[in-house]
């Protein structure tokens, strides 16, 4: 399977080339080009991703997370989140790899078919990545104000999570 997608990906470069060739556009140096703005984006934004990384770090390591998943539990398990998975719902919105982190040491303590497993899961595919991703676009645009976009973000997370117990509720 993985050779078929190398012969898909290089017939997309190939027409990727040749449609530059029949249209009389020098490829290569728009390639050069275009790697040169990708790589003073990547310059640009690399400061907050860098902060974002330190603080989900500090947020994991210090156990806050887990004191915050503590501490809104009898809250959280009223409206059927486990407190074992308060941490994804916490930690999702703001790093995709360390959600997949804490979802893999929750498949490992609880299973992945079990409920805190089935759930964990859904709640990590159907939400996103919400203050990374607006780390990377803003901060690639040199935007400081976000206007509403934060907050409704936040808000389809919180929907994301309602609508996984919810799902999940339904199936398991």
């Amino acid at each position: 399977m993985s050779s078929v997608l190398n012969y898909i990906l290089l017939l997309i470069c190939l027409l990727f080339i040749f449609a530059g060739i029949f249209k009389k556009v020098n490829v290569f140096q728009t390639f050069i080009e275009g790697a040169g703005k990708g790589l003073n984006s990547a310059v640009k934004i690399i400061p907050t991703i860098l902060a974002l990384i330190f603080a989900v770090k500090l947020l994991r390591e210090s156990g806050v997370i887990d004191f915050i998943a503590g501490a809104a539990s009898p809250f959280l398990a009223r409206i059927g989140l486990p407190k074992e998975v308060v941490p994804m719902a916490l930690l999702r919105p703001i790093s995709g790899s360390g959600s997949a982190a804490l979802l893999a040491d929750t498949f490992e303590a609880y299973g992945p078919d079990s409920y805190i497993g089935m759930l964990a899961s859904v709640i990590c595919c159907s939400s996103e990545t919400t203050f990374y991703t607006a780390a990377v676009y803003f901060g690639s645009c040199n935007i400081k104000n976000t206007r509403h976009t934060i907050t409704a973000a936040i808000c389809s997370d919180i929907a994301a999570v309602v609508f996984s117990i919810l799902f999940v509720n339904l199936i398991f």
